[in-house]
């Protein structure tokens, strides 16, 4: 057998330069990507037995949900406790291999969505052993805690609000249990259960122990036992462990103490009960106070404390996930959290089972720019690693790993495009306000596609009725508001309610900062906190990304000038002077007379004033104003800027032609996991931008139908106008298609009213999960019973059912043209679970339900056998139209344009994109460009403002309605012929009017869109 060379440097050097020259970013960007929620309801066996519907369907990629190890029974998987090991409720090692060869049998790829920020603390061991060993544990600067907060008595310990009332009460109620489980004391409450500390075990195994010696007087050998494991624990070392080795050595020694106790209880009856015996003890007497002292003192002595969940706000001292107290977020700038919490994932990569990463919530990272490139050159070194003979001496190997390493430094360093030329496919969950771009010094391909969604959203929104919109919302309310000064309002609400600790700790840093400059000394602390609060609640982003002293990009100087700007305005009679100072500070301008460490302190400050600014901004903007601020609800999406109604048609194609310059392998989001209502049901709400008059007549009529079925509650009515004009345009939205059997339409009611509450919830007015007003919430779900109740309704229902009919009709319609937009615009289109169906879901969890995929496995089978040759048949195509409200028709259009972008990969990901004009009355209703990629040539038009165009009329828009309006084909010649991909139909250019033309009425002769591809000169 022949042995491989040796790899010497100049063999090396050749190896790496060929590998990067192999790098192909159409080989790794996805064509298009299925986003599928995997659960205890779907699992990795029942992904693999979708993959070829899915490859039938045109995906390219299964896109999945976290899977790895989470909150038992966790519908989405963010909540992960164990970073290296898959979830077992989603299925083991074999199911996974099994679903990944299944993938690879069809040529799919695997995306998977990573969670660096937070993690779970619900049965999270890096967290149970934080809390039992305190910052003595290995995992303690694993988990972003403030160890010495400003309230001194929580010094070196965890706060935990998890009690749903007063720690004395709860505790002298025995709903805290002390446990003695194989060899270890636990306290229980309820579900949950916190660890004791070893070093406090003596405080429990001494308690009464002359009267264990006395009883075990006749067993000597146990009792010296017994002493033997209290005396080893009473010498366990009381300071913090730095020296790793002396710390793994010390976590020995208590599990081997632990398994000796555990041996002790189970091997002697009398030791067994004298332990039950002072478990009993401590638990203390329920009525009883003085006997809860044990336990109480026990508890004081941990490392964390107990305390009543609504003190969160105020004093909690460890970084969350928003405001979120069950999801602690991790410090993933350290070099050991990153590797052991990217371990798994490596090992995917490295095997080939992964193809891509979705990373959610960047912005809460310290430092995304360099986690991104930590992440792609950890790939860069895996691909490379993965080529070189599995033989090769594992001297040799770590010599190619370390040149692969420095190599990959060069190489990212190198770019000079943004979203191109990376070793490996990575998007990002950014959510990026109006004005903002993606940073381009990021590693990674784009986005999940939230601004791609708002924009081909706004594309159906009728902009010229905007000015009626503010009337007819204002009148329905009795009361006018403007959406930025809403935004203000909830953001100082949020941070002087869920967020307060964390302004509170920003407070307190920056009067240490300022202490040390003589300009500012005389600032007080509740002055610089009321000029924090103003300036977040002003911020325009989720978040700057200044991390370094050295270095500050402009775009984060304009958004914290503008900031501060609006800041001053909004407060005439605070001394300026002030925001002057806060804003120096986080430009990180500082006197010459600060120290290095001062410099540092101050870039501190500055990046805990970024952690805080995203989380604040998606508590106050998307989960609360966007449920406040009512005016048209289908501009109320994640990322989306509901003051903006509606966009030009020249204003999409300059985003499209941006992002085919700038970040070419962006996702193309419609639907997600995270939107607020799916894009079937903001399809429809869009068509009352067509229709003011109706809508302000219909909304009117109806709550004048509906006023007495309300509840009157200290003298105001219940609900309140705001909620019932969401409530309208939600039924609009989400109404089912035909007629619904008996127990469909209570099902459906049962989720407008989960749908409402939790709308109620978030918007923090009525009611809200903190303070939940339960007269209130009892109110609105008998509100919607009752108006929704055949008998109860009066003539409501029939009412509602009119406009509701015409407003699900060209809603369809607005729903395929966005649907053949998303696929062949530039970027990556993704289909959320089950869209490819008409979907009617609202948020969560409503769009989380599971998907019957037999069904939509048996239509496209029908759909394939009926289509010969690959033309569709004309009574196939009059079949689809005739019974679209069944969905077949959604399914077709998908089914048809993703197996076709497949086929063209190279043409939509690279090929240029080229807007059309059109010609002709009916210009402000039609959008179509090309894609084109050297000879071959794509045509895209799509309508819109169908109900305008149609006059009401409830028919299809196609053939004879479009007479007179013509597509310009710049630099055709008359006679090129283009066939339709989706209708099988041939097209030939005309000449009018010495143009080149392709009439509309030819390109929607049998259906309302068109996929035009160039067909070769005969």
């Amino acid at each position: 057998m022949s042995q491989t060379p040796p790899f010497g440097k100049d063999r090396i050097d050749a190896f790496i330069h060929a590998f990067i020259a192999r790098f192909s970013d159409i080989e790794i960007a996805p064509a298009a990507t299925y986003r599928a929620q995997f659960n205890h309801r779907f699992r990795f066996s029942d992904a693999a037995q979708i993959i070829p519907y899915l490859n039938d369907l045109g995906i390219t990629h299964l896109y999945a949900s976290p899977y790895l190890q989470a909150r038992p029974k966790s519908l989405h998987g963010y909540d992960i406790c164990n970073h290296n090991a898959l979830n077992p409720e989603i299925g083991s090692e074999a199911d996974h291999a099994g679903m990944v060869d299944a993938l690879r049998r069809h040529d799919l790829g695997h995306i998977l969505d990573i969670v660096p920020n937070h993690m779970g603390v619900t049965e999270n061991q890096w967290w149970l052993d934080v809390l039992e060993n305190g910052r003595n544990s290995p995992f303690a600067h694993y988990f972003d805690i403030d160890w010495h907060p400003i309230k001194k008595e929580l010094s070196g310990k965890v706060l935990l609000p998890v009690l749903g009332d007063q720690y004395g009460k709860v505790l002298e109620n025995q709903e805290l249990k002390l446990v003695f489980f194989e060899g270890a004391f636990w306290v229980t409450y309820y579900e949950n259960r916190f660890p004791i500390s070893p070093r406090t075990y003596p405080r429990l195994l001494r308690h009464r122990l002359e009267a264990l010696e006395k009883e075990m007087g006749d067993d000597p050998e146990s009792l010296q036992e017994y002493h033997g494991i209290t005396l080893a624990l009473l010498h366990l070392p009381a300071e913090i462990q730095s020296d790793p080795q002396r710390v793994a050595e010390e976590r020995r020694q208590i599990d081997w103490i632990k398994r000796r106790l555990a041996k002790l209880y189970q091997a002697e009856g009398k030791i067994r009960q004298f332990i039950d015996a002072n478990v009993a003890l401590f638990n203390g007497r329920k009525g009883d106070p003085r006997s809860f002292d044990l336990l109480d003192q026990l508890l004081n002595d941990q490392s964390y404390r107990l305390s009543y969940w609504r003190v969160a706000s105020d004093e909690i001292n460890y970084r969350r996930f928003f405001d979120v107290n069950e999801l602690a977020s991790i410090a993933m700038e350290r070099k050991e959290v990153f590797e052991e919490t990217h371990r798994l994932i490596f090992q995917f990569i490295q095997e080939g089972k992964l193809d891509g990463l979705r990373v959610d919530h960047p912005d809460g990272l310290y430092d995304p720019v360099d986690y991104f490139r930590r992440l792609q050159k950890r790939c860069f070194v895996l691909r490379g690693m993965r080529q070189i003979p599995e033989e090769m001496p594992e001297e040799e190997r770590k010599r190619v790993e370390e040149r692969l390493a420095e190599a990959a430094d060069r190489f990212l360093a190198s770019r000079t495009r943004p979203g191109v030329r990376l070793p490996y496919y990575v998007i990002v969950e950014k959510i990026l306000s109006k004005g903002e771009r993606l940073p381009e010094r990021w590693p990674v391909h784009g986005t999940v596609g939230y601004e791609y969604l708002n924009a081909v959203n706004a594309l159906f929104v009728d902009s010229r009725h905007a000015k009626r919109f503010d009337e007819i919302y204002a009148d329905f309310n009795g009361r006018k508001g403007r959406f930025f000064d809403i935004v203000y309002e909830r953001k100082k609400f949020i941070m002087n309610t869920t967020m307060a600790s964390e302004i509170n700790v920003l407070s307190h840093q920056l009067n240490r900062l300022s202490e040390k400059d003589r300009l500012s000394r005389d600032f007080t602390l509740y002055s610089l906190r009321d000029a924090i609060r103003e300036v977040i609640a002003c911020f325009p982003i989720y978040r700057t990304y200044i991390t370094r002293l050295e270095r500050l990009e402009e775009h984060d100087r304009k958004f914290i000038e503008m900031a501060v700007t609006k800041a001053k305005q909004r407060s005439p009679a605070t001394d300026i002077s002030i925001f002057d100072y806060l804003k120096r500070i986080l430009l990180m301008q500082h006197p010459e007379y600060f120290t290095e460490e001062d410099r540092m302190e101050q870039l501190a400050f500055v990046q805990k004033f970024q952690q805080c600014t995203g989380p604040i901004m998606a508590k106050g903007l998307e989960d609360t104003t966007f449920y406040v601020y009512n005016r048209l609800v289908s501009l109320n999406e994640v990322g989306g800027d509901p003051q903006t109604f509606g966009i030009s048609i020249s204003d999409f194609h300059a985003q499209n032609a941006e992002r085919l310059e700038r970040w070419p392998y962006s996702m193309l989001a419609t639907s997600t996991h995270d939107t607020k209502r799916s894009e079937d049901v903001r399809a429809r709400i869009n068509v009352l931008s067509e229709m003011p008059d109706a809508w302000q007549a219909a909304a009117t009529r109806w709550a004048d139908l509906n006023r007495a079925k309300k509840s009157e509650l200290e003298g105001d009515p219940a609900p309140d106008a705001n909620e019932e004009y969401l409530l309208y345009q939600t039924l609009l939205g989400a109404w089912p298609f035909g007629e619904p059997s008996s127990g469909e339409y209570q099902e459906f009611v049962k989720r407008i009213q989960a749908y409402m509450m939790k709308a109620s919830k978030e918007a923090k007015v009525n009611t809200s999960w903190i303070s939940p007003n339960e007269a209130y919430d009892q109110a609105l779900s008998a509100f919607i019973e009752a108006i929704l109740d055949p008998g109860r309704s009066g003539p409501f229902l029939a009412d509602f059912r009119t406009l509701q009919r015409k407003v699900a009709h060209f809603g369809i319609f607005n729903s395929l043209s966005q649907l053949l937009l998303k696929i062949a615009s530039p970027g990556v289109p993704d289909l959320y679970q089950g869209c490819e169906l008409f979907d009617l879901s609202l948020v969560d969890p409503d769009n989380r339900r599971p998907i019957d995929y037999p069904s939509r496995m048996r239509r496209l089978e029908g759909l394939k056998k009926e289509v010969m040759s690959d033309l569709p048949s004309p009574s196939l195509i009059q079949r689809l139209l005739r019974e679209k409200e069944e969905g077949t028709i959604k399914l077709f259009v998908t089914w048809r344009a993703m197996n076709f972008r497949r086929a063209h990969r190279r043409l939509f990901l690279n090929g240029a994109y080229l807007p059309h004009e059109v010609i002709g009355p009916g210009k402000e209703h039609l959008i179509a460009f090309s894609r084109k990629l050297n000879q071959e040539r794509v045509v895209v038009a799509a309508p819109r403002f169908l109900s305008v165009w149609m006059d009401g009329r409830l028919d299809d828009p196609i053939g004879a309605v479009w007479e007179g309006v013509d597509l310009l084909l710049e630099g055709e010649e008359p006679g090129a012929a283009y066939l339709n991909v989706l209708t099988g139909e041939r097209i030939e250019a005309e000449e009018k009017n010495g143009k080149t033309v392709l009439p509309f009425h030819s390109i929607f002769k049998t259906f309302p869109l068109g996929l035009l591809s160039k067909q070769p000169e005969a």
